[in-house]
């Protein structure tokens, strides 16, 4: 009798090690812009409609190239389970090149932001601001993507602590940097910066996590089975960087979309005034913190799938997905609740002043749904990815978070047409349509994933019987039987 599939908690302790260390570890990451929010919401509210606006711009500017760097995790997590080291480190510096020829193309778009201020039609004492910020943290992103390389490869080869340690670390950097230069420091000749210090203190933070990155890639004894220093690995590869840039582009194109559905929000509402983006900074930033939950399931049930394909364990792989889905639904859904239910008291933590909570105290009442909707999105897409599919979610996400999100938000909060009920218009009316955008591509997403994972039930080749004993005709029964 063969023995039965591993359960779902069987399946959750394999997926929980991993997905802690990214979990506290994006928590760091988040920590950046929560900082940022809580300073600066508490210095004045025009750096803070700044903060929304240059944050939004510098995120869709990133994500999308981070999406692209980051097709090295699911290709080093296959050739991980298939042991294939010395080709996994060669995959690492093809990443490395290809995030210096990205942070070219974005620290231009950042140094020249007219685009993103036309889209926020920000006034002329916000833009200013806006610029200052976004120059700033052109510094920070070729840092930024290189510390991606870092980190999508450690996550790929079930490594994520070494992460963590230096996200918490650059955090540990960023706090004091950023209360210092934010409201300045007279006694040491500081003067008060606003939004800008707070890019001053990510570009230094950033810089420093990099560093430390490629100082431990050299180091660490770690690293020595995947040849690092080998000069065939260390030169450019085409091929390689062209099969990066296949699965990568179109990844990086579905994370821009789904995040810029979100950013693009606080673009638009900037044009509301400086009352209704600042209090959609705040409910954006909480939605941000309730995400990286469901976010580090997602990468850690990723790394499973595509290990367990590279070794060519299918049906675990499969199973791993659905099991990692699962999990992170029902942990969502509680989450969820409970921020809800205490939504009040949350928002008292970012601000003291009663204008701007009032403004993002209806918006948290579509954080249930959204969040739910959210994960349950982001964690079909993060198995999808580790079976290399990039390009189907790409098109769901165009459909539903620009089409019904970005689309029917604007059509919601403007009332072009005169039909539009009051508690719909102004922010509340992007917050609602985002929701049923993410509805729709979480429901698209799992119908791709379940089809998906028929196809590859499909090609499971079901182990042979056991033949006869030997000396037993096949189909006689043995003596006794």
């Amino acid at each position: 009798m063969s023995a039965a599939a591993p359960g779902l908690g069987t399946s959750i302790r394999r997926i929980v090690p991993l997905a802690w260390p990214v979990f506290i570890g994006q928590l760091a990451v988040l920590g950046f812009g929560t900082i940022d929010t809580v300073l600066v919401a508490r210095h004045s509210p025009t750096d803070l409609a700044a903060l929304a606006v240059g944050g939004a711009s510098y995120i869709t500017v990133f994500i999308g190239l981070m999406g692209v760097v980051l097709a090295i995790s699911p290709i080093v997590g296959q050739l991980y389970g298939a042991k294939r080291l010395h080709e996994a480190g060669r995959q690492v510096w093809q990443a490395l090149w290809l995030a210096l020829a990205l942070a070219l193309l974005g620290c231009t778009l950042l140094a020249f932001p007219a685009p993103f201020l036309a889209l926020s039609q920000a006034g002329p004492e916000v833009a200013a601001k806006v610029r200052g910020y976004m120059g700033m943290l052109a510094l920070a992103l070729p840092a930024s993507l290189l510390f991606t390389v870092y980190r999508g490869f450690n996550t790929a080869v079930s490594r994520p602590k070494a992460v963590m340690a230096l996200q918490l670390g650059g955090l540990a950097l960023k706090v004091p940097l950023s209360m210092a230069l934010v409201s300045g420091m007279p006694a040491l000749g500081l003067p008060a910066l606003g939004v800008v210090g707070c890019a001053v203190a990510t570009a230094v933070a950033m810089w420093m996590q990099a560093i430390a990155a490629l100082v431990i890639l050299r180091r660490d004894p770690f690293y020595d089975r995947f040849d690092l220093l080998a000069p065939d690995v260390r030169r450019p590869h085409g091929p390689s960087i062209g099969a990066q840039l296949r699965l990568g582009v179109p990844m990086g194109a579905g994370i821009a979309v789904e995040v810029t559905g979100f950013t693009f929000m606080a673009i638009f509402i900037s044009r509301l005034g400086e009352t209704p983006v600042a209090g959609h900074q705040i409910a954006a930033n909480l939605v941000g913190l309730l995400f990286m939950l469901p976010l580090a399931l997602g990468n850690a049930t990723s790394t499973l799938v595509a290990q367990r394909i590279g070794a060519g364990d299918l049906a675990d792989a499969r199973r791993l997905g659905w099991h990692g889905l699962q999990f992170g639904l029902g942990l969502a859904a509680l989450v969820a609740g409970v921020v809800f239910a205490a939504r009040s008291q949350v928002l008292g933590l970012y601000t003291g002043n009663p204008v701007v909570i009032a403004a993002a105290l209806p918006l948290l009442a579509w954080a249930v749904l959204f969040h739910v909707a959210d994960a349950t999105q982001a964690l079909a897409a993060a198995v999808l990815r580790a079976w290399r599919i990039a390009t189907a979610p790409t098109l769901i996400y165009v459909l539903a978070l620009w089409g019904v999100g970005l689309g029917g938000g604007w059509l919601l909060a403007f009332d072009h047409g005169g039909r539009v009920p009051m508690a719909w218009q102004g922010a509340g009316g992007f917050w609602i349509a985002a929701t049923a955008g993410l509805v729709l591509s979480a429901l698209g997403l799992v119908a791709l994933l379940a089809w998906v994972l028929r196809q590859k039930a499909a090609s499971i080749t079901p182990p042979e019987p056991p033949g006869p004993p030997p000396g037993q005709a096949p189909g006689q029964v043995p003596a006794g039987g």
